[in-house]
């Protein structure tokens, strides 16, 4: 396997009082940064409810707040705290889109069907500016557009593609090659990259916290510390759902899960793979370095498998992510891992401080899209892949519509959810064969890159 290269700023080892490393906190930069919130554990549970919703997460909280706008007795069951998961463990990128465009969106899934789909998450976003700016939550959302990097010359001609395939559904997108992304980013380490304008960033803590107080204005029920062990179906079509705190009567369950998914939606876990994704956050930085970095204030990702995306946050912090390994890991070796990444990207930032460094399970399908439905007797929206932020809450706030209001059901409903085809009950046993793979790829195109 090929030894990734060590970039020539960063030394093999470094004392320890220069390794900016030294002083690292091992939790969410956002978590840290939120303010006290309501102790939602030790309440009593309701016997019997309209709507029951497992996972107080952004997907739980907009299909808890839906529910109750629309008149019902709504409880939330959260195992551990709102948002504990990867609600707040994200990097705060909110964007239209899927792993697939709109043409191959209208490819596989025909021209109608297609195109709605993509709309879907066009409307997400704008519905996520909408909602923050109706319930007034300071969630530090601004739009800013983001830029998708060409890690091998050959990958831009994917990007023209893209940037194509966004014309045809009206959407503002356009190629930059080498000279013209010195006035979008302070780097030389890619080829090029696609300009997307309908993309912005917030911070994920204040917006799922903000959408809990939502739910709870509206009248819904929360409970932290309750874990959902069972959902099992009743003779009258209602279900029980057998919790640590005791069991609760729904006429319908929600499950909002995505990839923190265990045993309570069996169904569901054979669906949807946790993959780790982490992320490191600098010090503050100075207005002039944060300005040579950043000069627009987009959202970074780039080409690779292993993908980076990283992002300047509201106080001005480097804050830096991706797929650092699929074996198990410890949070300090993810967070060397990035931190290289990171200088090899921006070498600018040799020798400021990592203040945070932190992990968290984005929820994975088989075909790499996000998926709301019915299965096993409970309605559920999960699989991010990635791009959660802006379409997951939608659909817990459409789904809350169509399971209880008899609003339409959203276009992604009519995709088959496909099981991951293998042995598999929740444990991804099979992800680092194909990081392997992943990576041997990336490396492969990096080398096309450093010959041309």
């Amino acid at each position: 396997m090929p030894r990734p290269l060590r970039p020539r700023h960063l030394p093999a080892r470094l004392s320890r009082s220069a390794d900016p490393l030294r002083s690292v906190e091992r939790r969410p930069l956002w978590q840290a940064q939120l303010p006290a919130q309501p102790d939602r554990r030790a309440r009593p549970l309701p016997d019997v409810v309209d709507l029951a919703v497992i996972g107080g997460g952004l997907t739980g909280c907009a299909a808890a707040r839906r529910g109750a706008q629309l008149g019902a007795r709504v409880v939330l069951l959260e195992a551990e705290s709102i948002g504990w998961g990867a609600s707040s463990r994200s990097g705060g990128m909110c964007h239209p889109g899927f792993k697939w465009g709109p043409a191959e969106l209208m490819e596989r899934h025909g021209a109608i069907l297609g195109e709605a789909i993509y709309r879907e998450s066009v409307d997400a976003f704008e519905w996520t500016a909408e909602t923050i700016r109706e319930e007034g939550i300071e969630a530090a959302f601004v739009r800013c557009g983001h830029l998708q990097l060409a890690a091998a010359p050959s990958h831009l001609e994917h990007l023209a593609t893209a940037a194509a395939s966004l014309a045809t559904v009206g959407e503002v997108a356009r190629t930059v090659g080498a000279p013209e992304l010195r006035d979008e980013i302070g780097t030389e380490a890619y080829a090029g990259a696609l300009v997307v304008e309908r993309s912005g960033g917030l911070d994920p803590a204040r917006y799922v916290a903000g959408l809990a107080a939502a739910a709870e204005r509206a009248g819904a029920s929360l409970h932290e510390g309750v874990r959902a062990l069972r959902v099992r179906s009743q003779a009258d079509g209602r279900a029980v759902i057998e919790t640590s705190a005791g069991p609760v009567v729904a006429r319908e369950v929600f499950v909002a899960t995505n990839g923190y998914t265990d045993g309570a939606a069996p169904a569901l876990r054979r669906r949807v793979m946790p993959i780790a994704s982490s992320i490191i956050a600098t010090d503050p930085l100075s207005e002039d370095l944060a300005h040579a970095l950043s000069p627009n204030g987009r959202m970074f990702f780039d080409s690779k498998n292993f993908l980076y995306y990283w992002r300047l946050t509201p106080d001005r912090r480097m804050l830096f992510g991706g797929r650092a390994s699929f074996w198990p890991s410890s949070v300090d070796r993810t967070a060397r891992i990035l931190l290289e990444g990171m200088l090899r990207v921006h070498p600018q930032l040799a020798g400021v401080r990592v203040a945070y460094a932190w992990t968290g399970k984005v929820g994975f399908t088989f075909d790499r899209m996000p998926h709301v439905g019915r299965l096993g007797g409970v309605t559920y929206a999960t699989g991010c892949c990635g791009s959660g932020i802006a379409i997951l809450p939608y659909l817990g706030h459409r789904a809350a519509g169509w399971i209880l209001g008899g609003e339409p059901a959203p276009a992604l409903a009519s995709l088959r959810f496909p099981l991951v085809p293998a042995p598999y009950e929740g444990r991804p046993w099979f992800l680092p064969a194909v990081g392997e793979w992943y990576r041997l790829a990336d490396w492969r195109a990096g080398r096309e890159r450093r010959q041309d």
